[in-house]
C-alpha cells in the first residue's frame, strides 16, 4: 500500500531531502573539523607548532562545551526553541569560529600587533592553570593561541549542530527508519574526513608554494554553503510545522527536574560512557593519524609527473565518490542486479582508489580511505538496527574492533618499516576495518537515546550525551601531544616519531568501552530498556 501523504513528513522523497540538507551541513563541518589534520607537519615547519602546540590546539575545540557547559546550554536552546533555530545558530556560530582561526593561521597574523600581544598574554590563566585544564601554555605560538579561540568557537557550533541534527531525524523519521536516517546522515557526513584528507595538503601546497592558511579557507568556504543548507532547512522545518500544528517553541519551560529525569536513567549513564570512551579513541587519533602513517610506513612522495600533478588530486576524489555512491546506492536498490552491479562497481573503484594512494605515495591519501567502508555499511546497519535491533551487541562488536585497530598500529603497523607494499597493505587493511567499528557504534548509540528517555527532553538527553563525550574530545588530543612529547625526547623530525604509547592508550579506551557495551546489554536484558529490540515493529 502506498503511504498516506498529509504532510511533507509523510513524503519519502521530502524526509530525506531534508535529512540531506543536515548531512551536507555536517559534511562541511566534518571537514573543518580535520582540516589541520593531514598537515600536522606543515604547521610545524611553517607555524612551529609542535605535538603539544598541536594537540592543545585540536583539544580546545570542545573547550568551551566542557568547562563552561555550553553544550547543557545548547541542549536547553533545543528543547526551548526548537530545531530550525537551534540549526540555523549554529550554522552561524561555526562560521564566526572558523573565520578567527583563518585570520590566525594567515600570513596577516604574522608580524601583526595582535600576534605581539598573544604572545605575552594568555600563557597563565587562573584557576583553569591550576587544574591542568588550561587550553593556552607559556611558550604556546601565538598562532595557535588565536587558531584555539577561533576553534573553541567553532566547536560550541559545531556541537550544537551535531545534538540539532539528530533532534531534527527523530522529528522527521518518527515512527519510520530512523537508525537507517541515522546512519545515513552519518555515512554522508563522514565523506567529510576523506575529503579534507585529500584536499587540506592539495590547497596547502597548491602551486608549489606552501601556505597553510589555504587549507583553512577552503574549510570557511564549505562552511558558508553549510549555512545555507541549514537555512534551506529552516524554512522546509517550518512548513512541517504548519502543516503538523507542531510549535516549535515548547509550552511546557525548561527544568532542572529535566535532568535529573535523564541522570536517574542507567542505561543513560552506561550509553553516555560508552561514547565518551568510543569517540575518544576515534576522533584524536583522526588528528594524528596522518602523522602516524608518515612515521610508520616508508613512503617515496611522487615529484613529478602525473602522480604529482593537481589533476590526480581530482582524479582521486572523483573515483572516491564512485565508491561511496556505488556502495551506499547499492543498499536502496531492490534489483538484485543492480545491487550487484553497483557493489561490484565500487569495489572496483575502491581497489582502484587505494593503488593510487600508494602511487602517489602520501600518507594522507592512504588514510582518506577511513570512511569508505562506513559509507556502504552504515546504512545497512541502520537498517538492521530498525529491523532488526541487536544495537547492544553492535556495540560490543564495534568495540573489540577498535581495540584490534589500534593494537594492530601499535605493533604490527612498524614491523613493515622498509617494506613499502606490506606496509600500505596493512595500514588500508586496518584502516578499512576501523571505519567499519565507526559504523556499528554510532549506528546503533545514538538511535538508542529515544528509548531511554522521554521526548520531551530529548535534546537535553543528547546534549548530555555530547557533553560528557566532549570531556574526552577536548583531553585525549592534549593528552596524545604530550605522551608523543615523553617519549620522543630529543626526537626533531616530526616523521619519526614513535606513536606506539598513544596507540595503546586508545586501545585501553576500547577496552573500556567493550566492558560497558557487556554491561549495558545485561541491563538491557534485565530492565527491558528496549535496546535489543527493532526501532520499527511489525504491524499485528
Amino acid at each position: 500500500m502506498s503511504e498516506k501523504i498529509a504532510t511533507l513528513r509523510d513524503s519519502a522523497a521530502m524526509r530525506w531531502i531534508a535529512l540531506l540538507l543536515l548531512a551536507l551541513a555536517m559534511f562541511c563541518a566534518y571537514i573543518f573539523v580535520d582540516i589541520l589534520s593531514p598537515i600536522k607537519d606543515l604547521m610545524q615547519s611553517e607555524r612551529g607548532w609542535d605535538s603539544l602546540a598541536f594537540g592543545t590546539m585540536q583539544g580546545s575545540e570542545t573547550f568551551l562545551n566542557v568547562f563552561v557547559f555550553f553544550l547543557i546550554f545548547a541542549g536547553i536552546i533545543l528543547d526551548k526553541m526548537g530545531v530550525r533555530f537551534t540549526a540555523v545558530l549554529s550554522g552561524v556560530v561555526m562560521l564566526c569560529g572558523a573565520f578567527i582561526k583563518y585570520y590566525a593561521i594567515s600570513e596577516s597574523f604574522i608580524g601583526s600587533s595582535l600576534e605581539g600581544w598573544f604572545n605575552t598574554h594568555l600563557n597563565h590563566i587562573p584557576v583553569f592553570e591550576q587544574l591542568g585544564v588550561s587550553p593556552f601554555y607559556e611558550g604556546m605560538p601565538a598562532s595557535a593561541k588565536l587558531a584555539a579561540i577561533g576553534f573553541m568557537i567553532f566547536g560550541c557550533g559545531t556541537e550544537m549542530g551535531g545534538i540539532t541534527v539528530s533532534r531534527g531525524i527523530v522529528k522527521w523519521f518518527k515512527g519510520r527508519e530512523t537508525a537507517l536516517a541515522m546512519g545515513s546522515e552519518m555515512a554522508l557526513a563522514r565523506l567529510g574526513v576523506a575529503t579534507c584528507m585529500i584536499f587540506s595538503p592539495f590547497f596547502a601546497k597548491l602551486g608549489g608554494h606552501v601556505d597553510v592558511s589555504r587549507s583553512v579557507a577552503f574549510g570557511v568556504v564549505l562552511l558558508c554553503i553549510a549555512l545555507m543548507m541549514l537555512v534551506i532547512y529552516f524554512f522546509m522545518d517550518k512548513k512541517l510545522d504548519s502543516q503538523t500544528g507542531e510549535a516549535e517553541e515548547k509550552d511546557d519551560p525548561f527544568k532542572l527536574s529535566d535532568l535529573g529525569k535523564i541522570l536517574s536513567s542507567l542505561g543513560f549513564w552506561l550509553v553516555a560512557l560508552l561514547c565518551v570512551l568510543y569517540y575518544s579513541a576515534i576522533f584524536p587519533f583522526q588528528k594524528y593519524a596522518v602523522n602516524m602513517l608518515q612515521c610508520n610506513l616508508t613512503l617515496t612522495p611522487a615529484t613529478d609527473g602525473f602522480w604529482a600533478s593537481s589533476t590526480v588530486t581530482i582524479v582521486q576524489y572523483c573515483i572516491m565518490l564512485l565508491v561511496a555512491v556505488g556502495s551506499f546506492a547499492s543498499n536502496f536498490s531492490k534489483n538484485r542486479g543492480a545491487k550487484i552491479g553497483l557493489m561490484a562497481m565500487a569495489v572496483v573503484a575502491l581497489i582502484v582508489y587505494c593503488y593510487m594512494g600508494f602511487m602517489r605515495g602520501t600518507a594522507e591519501t592512504i588514510f582518506a580511505v577511513f570512511p569508505l567502508l562506513a559509507v556502504a555499511i552504515t546504512p545497512i546497519l541502520g537498517n538492521m538496527v530498525d529491523h532488526k535491533g541487536k544495537a547492544a551487541s553492535m556495540l560490543m562488536i564495534g568495540s573489540l574492533l577498535l581495540i584490534l585497530c589500534h593494537l594492530t598500529f601499535a605493533f604490527v603497523l612498524p614491523m613493515f618499516k622498509g617494506n613499502a607494499i606490506g606496509g600500505v597493505v596493512v595500514a588500508y587493511a586496518t584502516i578499512l576495518v576501523l571505519g567499519a567499528s565507526f559504523s556499528l557504534v554510532p549506528a546503533a548509540l545514538w538511535p538508542s537515546v529515544p528509548k531511554l528517555v522521554d521526548e520531551k527532553i530529548i535534546g537535553s538527553a543528547y546534549a548530555l550525551i555530547f557533553w560528557i563525550q566532549n570531556i574526552g574530545l577536548w583531553l585525549f588530543p592534549l593528552l596524545i601531544g604530550k605522551v608523543l612529547d615523553a617519549t620522543n625526547v630529543g626526537v626533531t623530525d616530526p616523521n619519526q616519531l614513535n606513536y606506539t604509547w598513544p596507540l595503546v592508550m586508545l586501545a585501553c579506551l576500547g577496552g573500556a568501552a567493550l566492558l560497558i557495551g557487556l554491561y549495558l546489554k545485561a541491563v538491557d536484558k534485565k530492565k527491558h530498556l528496549g535496546l535489543e529490540e527493532p526501532n520499527i515493529k511489525p504491524a499485528e
